[in-house]
């Protein structure tokens, strides 16, 4: 099934019909996903996301911040996504169901390894993508990471075009939980099919992992709605 992101920042916090910690509204912004029409979509019966999956993303407040020097509590490294997992399970929003932490675009190394593999920035995630998916697991919450099905992703970084089954085989390895596809540097025409030879993908590694698709709206504003 593929899911679109829908972000609240901290300036239009939803109300929330329940007894929660509302300190917590001051410090990160929530994210929900919803459901895309189900007119054309044959959905696996596994069990995944029989209610929208809600936890924290980090696009609508930290965007592609890498400057760890200037701005070490509020970049894009291993420790922002681990303080915001403790957040989640220690103040009262696991047991609302907000079990998911996902890292957005900018994580990787502009290179990959010799492998054809994607790299974690050694400097912002000294500890690897596989240590911080454990740490989460270890609260019972769920780590998602971010690609794109284009030759780059939105900020430059490498995109998994080419590289579809290795970075499947890597998310799994790493214990990722959701990915959240772009469509950056990517032609439209090629989505349909390409968009679901990842699913393909993701299903082979043996893995269940959710999965955050962009491509409807890349037609949507293509104009080239296929």
């Amino acid at each position: 099934i593929c899911f679109r992101f829908c972000q609240f920042g901290t300036d239009n916090w939803p109300p929330v019909v329940a007894k929660v910690p509302t300190t917590m509204a001051k410090l990160f912004a929530v994210v929900c996903v919803l459901s895309l029409s189900f007119a054309a979509t044959k959905a696996l019966d596994n069990g995944l996301v029989r209610t929208p999956p809600m936890g924290w993303l980090a696009w609508e407040r930290y965007r592609c911040n890498i400057d760890c020097s200037a701005e070490p509590h509020s970049c894009i490294n291993e420790d922002l996504f681990l303080s915001m997992a403790t957040h989640l399970h220690r103040d009262g929003w696991q047991e609302l169901g907000y079990t998911g932490v996902n890292i957005d675009d900018c994580w990787p190394l502009h290179q990959r390894d010799t492998s054809g593999r994607l790299v974690a920035d050694p400097g912002r995630f000294p500890h690897g993508i596989k240590w911080l998916a454990d740490q989460l697991h270890n609260m019972s919450l769920k780590l998602g990471i971010y690609g794109d099905y284009g030759t780059k992703t939105c900020g430059g970084y490498p995109g998994m075009m080419g590289y579809i089954r290795t970075d499947a085989e890597t998310f799994a390895e790493w214990g990722i939980d959701m990915l959240k596809l772009d469509g950056c540097y990517a032609d439209v025409s090629l989505m349909n099919e390409g968009y679901a030879e990842v699913t393909l993908a993701l299903n082979q590694t043996g893995r269940e992992i959710i999965y955050s698709c962009s491509w409807p709206d890349y037609q949507r504003v293509s104009g080239k709605v296929i």
